[in-house]
């Protein structure tokens, strides 16, 4: 299979976000509402579409489960032990590490249920969905924790409102219960879906900087290194060794070389920190991941 011909419509939309963001009268202002959209409305209710709508064996899927979270363990402890490593601590400023290292291992959704969507059909999209709402609470905290310690301000009002978080959860209790969507709702919801991937591929576009990509280069190689090489061969190892089914396998390794959350950037601004050059990594990120997605779903699949 062709990965780079595969990406290639999904790319073209952040490029599409990119160019109408930068060159017409659509510009960051439109595009943080679309974006405001996409993630409190559009993108929970595909999320809860796609769990709802297939019958889900979470102990089939607890390979799947166990095999995300350790990903996610190993990129966090990673991403947080940059600063203590000897031949590279002396070169990362510590303030800049608490804003960045959520770079190494976060996730851009928006990316990521695309492209479940084109390799694996609906089963991929009911994977990803179940990665993401086990992930997305372990991942939050992670990156919130180390900005809160400098900035001395609380998470757990933040997670708990999490729209992500509140979509997977009930869309899995109703999963569980036999619930499923009347059928006279099945296409309104659907558009819905459809919508929310196309707009949330060209709000990450139209998010990208290139303004501070100068900025802390030691520390900006490390976290893109564990985001875009190291979280690939880790979740091909764990592939491997909880011997997951060939579609389990290529939505692990989709996963784990996913370019970062295209919301870093919002929260370390939010939280009094350097936005701009986490805005910087987040665009070097999503240019890397034509290189990684590939490299993950062709060479180490």
């Amino acid at each position: 299979m062709n990965y780079a011909q595969l990406l290639f419509p999904d790319f073209s939309l952040i490029v599409c976000g990119y160019l109408v963001c930068r060159y017409t009268a659509l510009n960051r202002t439109v595009w943080e509402q679309v974006e405001s959209l996409v993630y409190y409305f559009l993108f929970p209710v595909l999320l809860f579409q796609s769990i709802v709508k297939s019958p889900l064996d979470l102990r089939a899927a607890s390979s799947l489960i166990s095999a995300g979270l350790l990903l996610g363990l190993c990129g966090i402890a990673l991403a947080y032990s940059l600063p203590w490593l000897p031949w590279l601590g002396k070169r990362i400023d510590r303030r800049e590490h608490a804003a960045s290292a959520q770079v190494a291992f976060r996730f851009n959704s928006f990316i990521g249920l695309a492209l479940a969507d084109r390799l694996a059909g609906s089963q991929g999209l009911l994977l990803i969905a179940v990665l993401i709402g086990v992930c997305v609470p372990l991942f939050n905290v992670a990156a919130v924790w180390p900005m809160a310690r400098h900035a001395q301000r609380g998470f757990l009002r933040e997670l708990i409102r999490n729209p992500l978080i509140i979509a997977t959860a009930t869309g899995l209790v109703a999963n569980l219960l036999g619930f499923s969507l009347p059928v006279w709702l099945e296409p309104t919801v659907t558009r819905i879906g459809a919508a929310s991937l196309a707009l949330g591929l060209m709000a990450a576009g139209a998010g990208m900087q290139f303004e501070h990509l100068s900025q802390s280069k030691t520390l900006s190689v490390s976290v893109l290194t564990i985001r875009h090489f190291i979280s690939p061969l880790v979740a091909c190892g764990l592939a491997l060794l909880f011997e997951l089914s060939p579609v389990q396998t290529t939505i692990l390794l989709a996963f784990a070389a996913l370019p970062t959350a295209s919301s870093a950037y919002v929260l370390a601004a939010r939280m009094g920190y350097n936005g701009g050059y986490v805005a910087g990594l987040v665009t070097l990120s999503t240019m890397l991941g034509v290189l990684s997605l590939p490299f993950a779903l062709a060479v180490l699949r």
